[in-house]
């Protein structure tokens, strides 16, 4: 399936998160593109997909190699890469992309210390361009949430020429499982409906997230509101 999509992969260098937001006008874009490896690196595979562009990466990155060498490993061994778009980043050092000749214009990837920006079958270069300012506008932010607006400024900048239909927003941290991990499969606005999931998410199952046992065995009581406001109906709590 070729999915024309705009993405960012990034790093939080203070916390060592790993995360990615994408959409696309494809439905579900968020259960193909998104790869993430805690404590290893983050892939975003698009345009015509091959996601085990993305595992072959992280397999290397997980052998210490860097973003651009496990990426560039796993590009020559593809025989398609011409029709593949991929971002990427490990858990240290800068992010990786690469744009294959044959994806659909308008085309390209920006890429710097702690992110690796994407898209095909745009607008045009704005909405990359947008993006990575957004980005490199507070790098003080909580990871997702900065993830989160680079997005909204990709889609406002005119994101994917066709249209919109999907959107997904994925952070890990130092566990297995995901800390924020939504995803839109099929709307309007995909954008704007993440966001508005996001901010029910933030104040409905991140403390939960937050509470859940941890990888050495250290668990954080969730506090007495959490458990309340759990108890109550999805109609009777705060939404955000």
């Amino acid at each position: 399936m070729e999915l024309n999509t705009f993405s960012i992969v990034g790093r939080c260098e203070r916390t060592g998160q790993l995360g990615v937001a994408v959409s696309s006008a494809v439905p579900a874009v968020g259960s193909m593109c998104i790869y993430i490896q805690p404590g290893i690196g983050a892939v975003s595979t698009q345009s015509w997909v091959n996601p085990y562009l993305a595992m072959e990466a992280l397999a290397s990155m997980h052998e210490k190699a860097d973003a651009s060498q496990a990426l560039a490993k796993a590009i020559a061994d593809d025989p398609d890469s011409r029709l593949r778009q991929i971002g990427s980043i490990a858990i240290s050092g800068s992010g990786a992309a690469f744009t294959g000749a044959d994806c659909t214009t308008w085309k390209g990837h920006l890429v710097g210390g702690d992110y690796a920006i994407q898209g095909n079958m745009l607008t045009g270069p704005e909405t990359l361009e947008a993006m990575r300012q957004t980005w490199l506008n507070d790098s003080s932010m909580d990871l997702a949430e900065r993830l989160m607006q680079v997005l909204e400024a990709g889609d406002q900048a005119g994101g994917d020429f066709r249209g919109k239909q999907s959107a997904a927003l994925k952070v890990t941290g130092r566990e297995i499982y995901a800390e924020v991990d939504l995803r839109v499969d099929e709307h309007c606005e995909p954008v704007t409906e993440l966001r508005r999931v996001f901010e029910v998410a933030k104040h409905q199952l991140l403390p939960f997230v937050q509470g859940m046992p941890k990888r050495h065995g250290q668990t954080t009581a969730l506090p007495e509101s959490v458990i309340q406001m759990l108890l109550k109906p999805p109609a009777s709590r705060v939404a955000g």
